[in-house]
């Protein structure tokens, strides 16, 4: 029972991890290395340096400039753009040393699971803000950016304290992403051609 119980952990960790650094990577790095400095979680040895001081400050510092970027509209589009390089590497990286273990078949796995969920989180997070960026008025944008932020600490909660509860509902994200990831691609496929018909408006005359 201990042993299935801390693979559902591990496995929480690596999905939790991946899943969290698509969404918002430095808040991820800072919160979790808080939380292994003060030893309300143990991490894998591979991990523990999340919670070196000199780390946490370089993590803070990128954090309180993302919590600042992602408030500005336009703004936020051009650091999810640059973080596209950053995020999802990031993510495979981190579950890959959640695994804890020497297999490297297993490190690997986890890897590419691991930049495959931080994909499609980042792809939705930039995408749905990207839209929410054609409104002119900033709330908008502001409102689903402290969302981001409250759902990626409960979710990290919930993958520490609730791990089967968390991957089950990992799951169906994953699903939700399956069926809005196209219909986001539409929306902004049409967004770019409504932009360049409003920036060239005699471009398709003969």
């Amino acid at each position: 029972m201990d042993g299935s119980y801390a693979t559902l952990e591990t496995l929480a960790l690596v999905a939790g991890l991946a899943w969290a650094s698509g969404l918002r990577l430095y808040l991820t790095l800072f919160f979790i290395g808080l939380l292994a400095r003060f030893q309300v979680i143990a991490l894998p040895a591979a991990l523990d340096l999340l919670g070196d001081p000199w780390v946490l400050t370089a993590s803070g510092i990128m954090f309180a400039a993302e919590f600042l970027a992602d408030k500005l509209p336009g703004f936020d589009s051009v650091w999810d753009s640059v973080h596209t390089f950053i995020r999802i590497p990031a993510g495979a990286i981190l579950a890959a040393a959640a695994v804890g273990t020497v297999d490297p078949v297993t490190v690997a796995v986890a890897a590419i699971l691991g930049g495959a969920i931080a994909s499609g989180t980042h792809i939705a997070k930039a995408g749905t803000r990207a839209l929410i960026n054609t409104s002119p008025e900033p709330f908008s944008n502001w409102a689903a950016s402290i969302a981001e932020e409250a759902l990626l600490l409960g979710g990290l909660w919930a993958m520490i304290k609730f791990p089967l509860a968390f991957l089950a509902a990992l799951a169906l994200f994953i699903l939700f992403l399956l069926w809005m990831i196209p219909r986001l691609y539409r929306a902004m496929f049409g967004m770019f051609r409504a932009l360049r018909a409003a920036l060239h408006p005699g471009g398709g005359a003969t």
